[in-house]
């Protein structure tokens, strides 16, 4: 607009001024009053009309030039805002990488003590493998025990017999 304008400004001075030029050769010519006054009247015009389109062009200028600085600012907040949501939403990242980083050595612990517990676990059972064996080896061994205590127990009873009756007859 502004460019329009001053193409208009130049277009209209150069107007004025060939409308000038032309009044001077008609004045040369010995232009009537009346038609002189009358191109006066018209070159005023056309200079308050050029005078109104400087002004109006400084009025839009300073408009623009206001507008400019106000977007400007605008921009430069929202860049700001942009900014500081940027190092909001870095700082959230790293403090998640850092959290995630917590859990995962977490996670490597509970695996590690898991394992342990996995061998652990397998040992035990070996253990109880062994114990059950070993039990049914000492229930075995005790009940042949008792079968062999049972036999001795049934032999003394029988010698107890044989010597009741022998005591008997060797005293007679």
């Amino acid at each position: 607009q502004l460019l329009e304008a001053k193409a208009s400004l130049s277009l209209a001075q150069a107007q004025h001024a060939l409308q000038l030029q032309q009044a001077k050769a008609q004045i040369n010519n010995m232009v009537p009053k009346k038609q002189f006054e009358q191109l006066q009247n018209t070159l005023r015009e056309e200079q308050c009309k050029t005078q109104q389109l400087q002004e109006s062009l400084q009025q839009q200028a300073e408009q623009t030039c206001r507008q400019l600085v106000r977007t400007q600012e605008e921009h430069e907040h929202l860049l700001q805002a942009a900014v500081e949501q940027a190092e909001g939403l870095e700082q959230s990242l790293r403090n998640a990488e850092a959290v995630l980083a917590e859990r995962a050595a977490q996670l490597t612990d509970a695996q590690a003590q898991l394992s342990r517990n996995k061998l652990l676990t397998e040992e035990l059972r070996g253990e109880n493998r062994r114990f059950a064996m070993a039990l049914q080896a000492a229930e075995l061994k005790q009940k042949s025990m008792e079968e062999k205590n049972q036999l001795l127990e049934e032999q003394a009873s029988a010698l107890k017999q044989l010597i009741g009756k022998i005591t008997p007859a060797s005293l007679s």
